[in-house]
């Protein structure tokens, strides 16, 4: 099954948005902290609406801790980024990929980057636009790969 993973995500209603995302498809959802915000958060909450009985929700303190948790379970690590080196349209999902998203201000740490198999990017027509709300990111990128895998 496809996963979406958020390293040192921000901004709670971003977050709620892509937890909505998550619940609709049935996609789970891995928080990596440290976070900038508590999981009490009311933005958090309001923006997941009343969907959050629907979010498979898993929350790793540190990256090290989801790093165990990943290769306990196996699949590739998948980081979207503006340095991304292949055009996530050309690029071929499996079903048990997982899908990395840095902060909104940062972006992936390059820690993370260099564990990652592949390091994918969504092209953008305008050069001054520097990238896309994180939770527009996660559902491009989270569409792409069920259409591919014809989910």
């Amino acid at each position: 099954m496809l996963r979406v993973v958020l390293v040192h995500p921000q901004i709670p209603p971003n977050t709620g948005n892509i937890a909505r995302t998550c619940a609709a498809t049935h996609t789970e959802l891995h928080l990596v902290g440290p976070i900038g915000f508590e999981l009490s958060d009311r933005y958090l909450k309001r923006a997941g609406l009343d969907y959050w009985g629907y979010v498979t929700l898993h929350y790793h303190p540190t990256f090290a801790d989801f790093r165990h948790y990943h290769q306990s379970l196996g699949g590739r690590l998948l980081g979207f980024s503006t340095s991304g080196k292949c055009n996530y349209i050309k690029y071929r999902f499996q079903k048990d990929d997982w899908l990395l998203f840095g902060a909104e201000t940062t972006g992936l740490p390059a820690e993370v980057m260099q564990l990652c198999d592949d390091m994918l990017y969504i092209p953008m027509a305008e050069p001054g636009v520097r990238s896309l709300n994180l939770s527009v990111s996660v559902a491009v990128g989270l569409f792409e790969a069920r259409r591919q895998l014809d989910l």
